[in-house]
């Protein structure tokens, strides 16, 4: 089975590791969070970095890590760019809730499909939504009603 670790800025990897919590409350073992603070070192960032991912290398039945970084070229994703391997560990930047979730749901496939799918899954979960009523569907009477908020 493969694990998860979210490397992001504050608060974004906790917050998301909330969500996806809240989605899969059973993989609280297997995901991770570290959220780098704007007054850190990358040293520090670095090597707290490191022991979460020898901690989840570490543990019996691991096959991998998939590391979630939010901005690609930002601190988060340059401290764990230097620790992947691209064998046991693998770094996808541009974390979104839908591509952890992928993650999660995939996690006992090869390393590999398991990066596929988080990518897809990403990819997929943004949608421009627009005002217009979808091809073939009219629009009802009270879609246009302002004052019906849903929550």
């Amino acid at each position: 089975m493969n694990r998860v670790l979210l490397i992001a800025h504050a608060p974004l990897a906790s917050a998301l590791r909330e969500a996806a919590l809240h989605v899969f409350p059973d993989c609280a073992d297997v995901l991770s969070a570290i959220d780098v603070q704007a007054q850190d070192a990358p040293e520090h960032s670095l090597a707290v970095a490191a022991k979460a991912l020898r901690m989840h290398l570490n543990q019996p039945g691991t096959e991998g890590v998939l590391l979630l970084a939010d901005v690609y070229g930002a601190t988060p994703a340059n401290c764990a760019h230097r620790l992947v391997d691209g064998v046991r560990a693998r770094l996808i930047t541009g974390v979104n809730l839908p591509m952890l979730l992928r993650g999660l749901s995939y996690r006992h496939e090869t390393l590999e499909a398991l990066c596929s799918r988080a990518v897809a899954g990403g990819t997929q979960g943004i949608v421009q939504v627009t005002v217009t009523a979808p091809q073939n569907q009219a629009r009802r009477s009270h879609d246009q009603d302002h004052h019906d908020h849903q929550q």
